[in-house]
């Protein structure tokens, strides 16, 4: 890890090393993903529109991206992240954003709250309120044929012991708990369902699915 005038880095050392990784919510990929096809898929996902200020638990945000997506779309976004080296990463990118002199990236990132810890670990009565929780846990690279993102091979590298480690019916069976309103689970498009509780609907794009438990009606 490196320490930057941008913030917190992750860089692999060694010949053929990958780039750096960061999070970077003001940067050019963030901006050009907004305009993208796919946020309208996730934002109708969640049901944005629905409730002003729709409240979400992203229970496993990893480099927070699709929680930043969603705080752009207007909602309140609960970050929880287990790994200490993404919480500080997560930390430094919205302290930077916070302080920026963009208007639009200060507004968006005000609706992100972190919230250090394993979920699963987290007395449910400490996040009771929300309407959705927001579920896209890392999985191991399965198919062989395609080229792992430099960000998943960092990360394996990294955190040997727990990446790709996930409780999919625990996850579940935990965000049915808190009683939110529906329960989002992010997959590949062809991948099995995370538990075998099957969804009251899909919503699928090119590359991955949306896998909807609505629970209650948005209120």
């Amino acid at each position: 890890m490196v320490v930057t005038d941008q913030g917190l880095v992750l860089q692999q050392t060694g010949r053929n090393a990958p780039g750096p990784v960061q999070i970077e919510f003001g940067g050019k990929a963030m901006r050009h993903r907004r305009r993208g096809g796919h946020n309208e898929l996730l934002g109708k996902a969640v049901g944005v529109g629905r409730k002003p200020d729709l409240c979400v638990i992203d229970a496993t945000a990893g480099l927070g991206r699709d929680a930043f997506v969603l705080a752009d779309l207007g909602c309140q976004v609960v970050l929880c992240e287990r790994e200490p080296i993404l919480v500080a990463m997560l930390q430094s990118a919205l302290e930077r954003a916070a302080s920026s002199a963009d208007t639009w990236l200060c507004e968006v990132t005000a609706r992100m709250r972190l919230h250090p810890g394993d979920v699963l670990q987290q007395p449910p009565a400490s996040l009771h309120g929300a309407d959705i929780v927001y579920l896209d846990p890392m999985f191991p690279r399965r198919d062989k044929a395609a080229a792992v993102k430099k960000e998943m091979a960092l990360f394996q590298r990294l955190l040997p012991a727990t990446c790709g480690l996930v409780d999919g019916p625990a996850l579940i069976d935990w965000a049915v708990s808190l009683e939110p309103a529906r329960i989002v689970v992010k997959r590949p498009r062809k991948a099995a369902t995370l538990s075998d509780r099957p969804p009251s609907h899909s919503l699928s794009g090119k590359a991955v699915r949306y896998d909807v438990y609505v629970l209650k009606a948005i209120a």
